[in-house]
């Protein structure tokens, strides 16, 4: 199997146009920028929206950084790191620094959910970072699986119904061939088990 399965020769279709506004707009960082204050600001108020941000910084900002600067540098092509052994470089960095985080939260007492959102995050990298070694599972589902259980584990079972934007997650990455269908399954099954799990065992 080829590390990346896009055909950037063909013309794009209102399908792939579509798919790649969903890939772009519910990508890994974008979810838990999202996610992370909504959890913090309805548990905990405004010292949860600022724990989430402090988080989030650490989650997604700085390893945005990280990958931007891997494009300028050459070194990375394209923001989800299509290539997977890429992402073994990638993927390490950012568990070092929603490592770091979680230490700063733990010594600092933070929001019990915050705290065990980002012991959950790290845990979620682990099997990732694993199976990547042979496989490019889908981050993207994932994150955005991890993300759905854990609100639902927190806030209630009635999160679990944006699970279909989960699917459509998955779906832009087959049809733009970022992914096989069974990788963005696994995805989404590494992300709901392991973050769900550590969000519930820790919180």
């Amino acid at each position: 199997m080829t590390e990346t399965m896009a055909e950037p020769t063909t013309a794009p279709t209102s399908r792939t146009i579509w798919a790649r506004r969903v890939t772009d707009g519910v990508e890994p960082k974008n979810v838990i920028i999202a996610m992370l204050p909504l959890l913090g600001g309805l548990r905990y108020g405004w010292k949860g929206i600022a724990w989430a941000a402090f988080a989030a910084l650490f989650a997604a900002v700085i390893p945005t950084l990280f990958i931007q600067r891997g494009i300028r540098k050459g070194t990375l092509e394209d923001r989800h790191v299509g290539h997977r052994q890429r992402r073994l470089t990638v993927i390490p960095f950012i568990m070092g620094s929603v490592a770091t985080s979680f230490a700063v939260m733990l010594w600092l007492d933070a929001p019990a959910d915050l705290t065990a959102m980002v012991a959950a995050m790290f845990a979620s990298l682990i099997p990732i970072l694993v199976i990547t070694v042979w496989w490019k599972v889908s981050v993207h589902t994932a994150v955005a699986s991890g993300a759905v259980v854990c609100l639902a584990i927190a806030l209630g079972p009635w999160w679990l119904l944006l699970y279909p934007v989960v699917a459509v997650i998955g779906w832009s990455r087959v049809v733009l061939r970022d992914h096989t269908t069974a990788q963005t399954i696994v995805g989404a099954m590494v992300g709901a088990l392991t973050a769900g799990l550590t969000f519930w065992a820790t919180r």
